[in-house]
């Protein structure tokens, strides 16, 4: 089918600057700003990119590591909360030690080179045990979020506290920290009460003071010392956005919180559907109802769904192509900042008396959220894929950013269950840009697409792109692009980064699932010594090169396959590597980080990338690296009705980096105890529940575990019919059992 897109009659964008309440500087000649449409470095677009992560929710020990992890995945911030009940649990009480050590977490996030925005609440949700607001916060006679002295008081505490820890921290000081965010969802959304959860349906004061009451907390912010270049508030629903916070946005196409009152299957939505977010008077099938004109405030997200946790009435096994694709559409619809909520997996902490901080509907303990990175570490699909669009930004952002969206005319208000129909939108300045193209929905089939044509008119030519497209997948195609003075036509290929070698370049690609890889370059040039200005990518191996050269350039086209490109790192020199398990970089060199004693690493170039000679080099450099593999004895016997004990060598993690118990079994609730503490649970997914040993290494070397499942029960009836008040649970039939358990290693090898 054949769809085409005016792109040469753009209203020029009117780009200006927000102001000194959106402007820093670090006193070392470095500036940070905003103008309505993006983020400026030292007066340059700057494309964020930032992750959620939250250092009370994983051990400190584990926190560099994953600081890492999200940096070589292509992040430049972190975003994360700071939870008050954590914190003050027991009033006049605070504790910033261990996994609450607030200090150390930013300390390595700027050692690391990280940004950083702190949520600060009061209220923050997250799911936690009453949006984050200590139980006897409740005892009070006041109404929280809301302003009184009593509530401004002890807010003001909890600030002063904040600001204590993370003094000399902020981006004025030469520190990381560059946005505060003030509460959350304030007038929009709020939390179950847990004191009353299951026995009533009494949430948490939502707030109903407007402006004033996020002004009144903004201001308070800052009297405690709480200084970043600029403030920032949600801005989805309805929720309050004054003109001095940057409203950040999101997106979650996997809700549980229907299903807190809503029985059926979850619908399709519209966050697979191509939006113009940055367009006064924009009307479309969303909710994006800002309380400004969009055109006034650049539309950036902090909560994009980077995983989502199962609750009680909603378990599923999260899509990872979805993350990758949620932020193709984002970039597409006029997004130049963009936010994951999670993108770092984690585990509440248990509360100073046995009090389980997360609320009600999720696990006690877990809240590993299906994210990139899991609650221990684990690297996930969606991890592998937004690398390479988190490259594609870091590397090209600089152009990007100032490009204007246009979309075909009923783009916004596609049915997100129509799947014969492509979805497609533009980013341009009139004469070059790119063409976003998604075949991803969730809750619905998106079938491979063959032979489209999407034909882009241009001022003085018709740009004709051919595109097939396999199911799931998604593609950011180029059109004009420069590269080294030479114009690259259109190509079915993703640009995703540039290798400096010498004086030559190399310009890195990604195909596509189900595209073909052709470039068509303008003419003057020649490809591998020919005349010809087209190309096809041979993929067989998974990556191609090919020599472009004019009277002025000369560089390579390095093309990988969309498996290849998923396995890519960019170091810090700038040279890739590319395996199929984790890269880490330091201060003290590479590191690989596998389930695997044996592997085989790729460089690009092909040799001079790591200390030792290549086993073999053609495009890519081939190393071999191999540890001595270990062998982990794990078993398990049932102790009554969906009860077991799991006896763990003292020794598991001896040797190795970590070591995952993973655990398949049948049930509603899996309780993994120590000495009778909790310390993991899982709503039963159908997937692998995983625990990282690495953690309660001490407590199991003379300690077995004790798994308890909550059985998935049919026909349950509790019997209330009988003398003195008793009650029986009377069922048809359950099942709660453990099929298999084991213990795999994690290694790390030096490079």
């Amino acid at each position: 089918m054949k769809y085409r897109l005016n792109v040469n009659r753009l209203k020029e964008k009117d780009i200006y600057e927000l102001g000194a309440e959106f402007r820093g500087s670090n006193g070392a000649g470095e500036e940070l700003s905003f103008t309505n449409y993006y983020m400026q470095k030292n007066n340059a677009p700057f494309f964020g990119m930032s992750g959620e992560f939250h250092y009370s929710r994983m051990s400190d020990s584990r926190w560099e590591d994953e600081i890492i992890k999200m940096k070589m995945g292509g992040l430049n911030t972190i975003a994360t909360y700071v939870f008050w009940i954590h914190h003050e649990e027991e009033e006049g009480v605070f504790d910033f030690t261990g996994c609450r050590n607030l200090r150390k977490f930013i300390e390595l996030c700027k050692k690391h080179g990280m940004y950083v925005i702190l949520r600060v609440g009061p209220f923050d949700h997250g799911e936690v045990r009453n949006g984050g607001i200590p139980d006897w916060m409740y005892g009070k006679p006041f109404e929280v979020r809301k302003i009184s002295e009593g509530f401004l008081y002890y807010t003001r505490r909890l600030y002063t506290e904040i600001a204590k820890q993370v003094e000399g921290l902020f981006y004025k000081d030469r520190g990381p920290i560059i946005g505060v965010q003030i509460d959350n969802e304030y007038m929009h959304s709020s939390a179950p009460w847990e004191i009353t959860t299951g026995i009533s349906d009494e949430w948490v004061f939502g707030g109903d003071e407007g402006e004033e009451y996020m002004l009144t907390m903004k201001a308070l912010a800052a009297e405690c010392g709480l200084l970043p270049v600029f403030y920032t508030c949600t801005g989805w629903g309805g929720a309050i956005t004054p003109k001095s916070m940057l409203p950040l946005w999101g997106g979650y196409a996997f809700r549980p919180w229907l299903f807190y009152s809503y029985k059926g299957e979850h619908p399709s939505t519209e966050e697979y559907v191509y939006q113009n977010f940055h367009k006064n008077g924009y009307e479309c099938n969303y909710d994006f109802h800002p309380s400004y004109e969009p055109e006034e405030k650049p539309y950036a997200c902090c909560e994009m769904g980077g995983g989502m946790a199962c609750s009680y009435y909603y378990r599923f096994q999260y899509p990872y192509k979805s993350v990758d694709a949620m932020a193709n559409i984002k970039i597409a619809s006029g997004c130049n900042f963009l936010g994951y909520y999670m993108f770092q997996g984690g585990s509440n902490p248990v509360g100073k008396h046995g009090i389980f901080m997360n609320e009600g509907q999720v696990p006690k303990i877990s809240y590993d959220y299906q994210a990139a990175l899991g609650e221990y570490g684990q690297v996930r699909e969606s991890y592998r894929r937004t690398k390479t669009i988190h490259q594609f930004t870091a590397c090209f952002g600089e152009r990007l950013c100032g490009l204007q969206t246009v979309l075909p005319e009923g783009a916004s208000f596609i049915d997100p269950k129509d799947g014969d129909t492509l979805r497609y939108a533009v980013r341009t300045d009139g004469t070059r840009g790119f063409l976003f193209v998604n075949n991803y929905q969730d809750h619905a089939l998106m079938p491979d697409k063959q032979g489209e044509q999407v034909l882009l008119e241009l001022k003085d030519e018709m740009i004709t792109f051919l595109i097939s497209i396999a199911e799931d997948e998604n593609a950011i195609l180029p059109f004009h692009f420069d590269m080294d003075g030479v114009d690259l036509v259109w190509a079915s290929a993703q640009p995703v980064t540039v290798v400096k070698n010498g004086d030559r370049n190399t310009w890195v690609f990604m195909v596509p699932d189900g595209m073909d890889g052709s470039f068509t370059f303008a003419s003057g040039v020649q490809i591998n010594g020919t005349d010809e200005t087209t190309y096809q990518a041979h993929l067989d191996t998974g990556v191609d090169r090919f020599h472009v050269e004019d009277l002025d350039a000369d560089f390579d086209v390095l093309v990988l396959s969309r498996e290849f490109s998923n396995q890519m790192y960019q170091l810090k020199n700038g040279a890739l590597v590319f395996t199929s398990e984790v890269i880490l970089e330091d201060e003290d060199g590479i590191r690989l980080e596998t389930a695997n004693a044996q592997n085989t690493v790729y460089t690009y170039p092909a040799t001079g990338v790591l200390p030792t000679a290549p086993v073999s080099a053609d495009i890519l450099g081939v190393y071999t690296y191999e540890t001595a593999e270990k062998t982990i004895a794990v078993t398990y016997e049932r102790v009554a009705a969906n009860r077991y004990t799991i006896r763990i060598p003292s020794d598991c993690v001896e040797g190795v980096k970590d070591a995952l118990l993973q655990i398949d079994y049948q049930g509603d609730i899996g309780h993994a105890f120590i000495d009778g503490a909790m310390i993991s649970d899982n709503f039963c997914n159908g997937a692998i529940w995983e625990i990282g040993l690495k953690d309660f290494e001490e407590q199991l070397k003379d300690q077995c575990l004790t798994i308890y499942i909550t059985p998935l029960k049919e026909g349950a009836n509790v019997n209330v019919e009988s003398a003195m008040a008793a009650r029986k649970e009377e069922i048809t039939s359950s099942i709660g059992e453990i099929s298999n358990v084991r213990v795999c290693p994690v290694y790390e090898i030096k490079l």
